[in-house]
C-alpha cells in the first residue's frame, strides 16, 4: 500500500513516461518531477498553467487554493490571470454558510491578485469529513522571462525569501488552537501564527526577483517542505547542492511549534517560501532589491555538480539531505 504524501518520485517519473498521451510540439514544459506548472506556446507568449488541491486544512480554504497555485504560476515568472475551482463538500456536512464562506475566500484572495474567476464545478459528496478544493490557475509571461525548476546551473547561489514553515506554522495553529490554548500559548501568539496564512504569497517575491536578475530556477517548496523543495531542484536540473543549516532562517512562532509537535522544519509544508538560483555576480543585486521592497532573504548554498550529491552543513558535518514522501506535519493529523 501507499501510504500518506507524495508519491515516490521514480514511481512517479515511469508513470509520466509511460502514459503521456499524445505529443504536442507547442507544449514548452510538460509534467516533469520538480516542474511547478505546465508551459504552452501561445504565439508571441507562454500560457502558463497549474492545478493543485488544498487537502491539509478547511479553515480559509479557498483563500489557500487561489494562493498555492498562483505561487506555482509566480516561479515560471508568470503573472496569474485567471482561476477555476473544483469544489468538493462532505454529504451531511455542508451548509449554504459553508459553500458562501469558500466562495467568498476565493472571490477575496483574487481580488488581491488581480485574478478573474472563470468557472469551475460544485458538489457535495460521499465519504469526505472535510471540504477539499482543487484549484485550477493560468497566467502569462513574455517568452524571454521564462523560469523553470530545471535551470538551475553549477556555482549558482541558493537564495530562500521569508523563512520556513510559513504554511505550517498556519496549519498547525489553525488545526491545533483549542489545545494549544490548553498547553498555555497566549492568544497573542496564537493569532500570530495563525495570521502566516496571510504571509503565503510568494508572488510578489518571484516577480521581484525575474525583473531584477537573471533568475536561472525559482520553486515553491510546499508538501516535504524545504528538503524536498531542494530535492526537487537538484533533480529537475541534474545537479547536487550543499546547504548550510545555520543560514536557513526558521520563523520563530515555527521553530516553537515544531517544537511542541516534534517536527522537523526542513521537512515541514512552507508555502510561503520561494527558493530561487542566480549566478553569484547576480545574487547581491537581488538580495539589495529585496531589501528595499521589505522581503527578507538569504543566501542559503550553493548548486554543484551533479556528482557532489546533495548535502546540508550541519554544526561543522557535512551530512545526506535526506528527501521524505511524508510530509512533517501529517504527524500532527495522526
Amino acid at each position: 500500500m501507499i501510504s500518506l504524501g507524495k508519491l515516490n518520485p521514480n514511481f512517479l517519473e515511469k508513470l509520466m513516461k509511460n502514459y503521456p498521451g499524445v505529443e504536442d510540439n507547442r507544449l514548452i514544459v510538460g509534467p516533469r518531477i520538480g516542474e511547478d506548472a505546465a508551459v504552452i506556446d501561445f504565439n508571441n507568449r507562454h500560457l502558463v498553467a497549474k492545478t493543485d488541491p488544498v487537502t491539509f486544512v478547511s479553515d480559509e480554504i479557498g483563500w489557500y487554493a487561489v494562493n498555492v497555485n498562483a505561487n506555482d504560476l509566480a516561479t515560471r515568472g508568470a503573472k496569474p490571470r485567471w482561476f477555476q475551482s473544483t469544489i468538493l463538500l462532505p454529504e451531511n456536512k455542508t451548509t449554504e454558510e459553508m459553500v458562501e464562506k469558500i466562495f467568498s475566500q476565493i472571490s477575496y484572495a483574487c481580488k488581491e491578485l488581480d485574478v478573474a474567476i472563470i468557472g469551475g464545478h460544485t458538489e457535495v459528496t460521499y465519504n469526505l469529513d472535510r471540504p477539499i478544493v482543487i484549484g485550477c490557475m493560468l497566467g502569462e509571461v513574455e517568452k524571454d522571462k521564462l523560469v523553470t525548476t530545471s535551470g538551475a546551473k553549477s556555482g549558482d547561489d541558493i537564495i530562500l525569501t521569508k523563512g520556513i514553515v510559513v504554511e505550517g506554522t498556519s496549519i498547525i495553529t489553525r488545526e491545533k488552537e483549542e489545545e494549544l490554548r490548553e498547553k498555555g500559548y497566549s492568544d497573542s501568539f496564537i493569532k500570530k501564527c495563525k495570521n502566516h496564512l496571510y504571509n503565503m504569497s510568494v508572488v510578489k517575491d518571484a516577480l521581484i526577483a525575474n525583473e531584477t536578475v537573471k533568475v536561472h530556477s525559482m520553486h515553491d517548496p510546499t508538501e516535504g517542505g524545504l528538503a524536498n523543495g531542494l530535492h526537487e531542484i537538484a533533480q529537475a536540473s541534474n545537479t547536487g547542492l550543499l546547504i548550510c543549516k545555520d543560514r536557513i532562517p526558521v520563523l520563530r512562532e515555527s521553530e516553537i511549534l515544531c517544537k511542541e509537535y516534534n517536527l522537523n522544519p526542513l521537512g515541514t509544508i512552507t508555502s510561503g517560501t520561494l527558493i530561487l538560483t542566480t549566478s553569484q555576480k547576480e545574487s547581491k543585486k537581488l538580495l539589495e532589491r529585496y531589501k528595499t521592497a521589505g522581503i527578507r532573504a538569504s543566501i542559503i548554498g550553493k548548486i554543484k555538480d551533479k556528482s557532489y550529491g546533495m548535502k546540508i552543513l550541519d554544526e561543522n558535518q557535512i551530512k545526506n539531505l535526506e528527501y521524505s514522501e511524508k510530509d512533517e506535519i501529517i504527524k500532527i493529523f495522526e
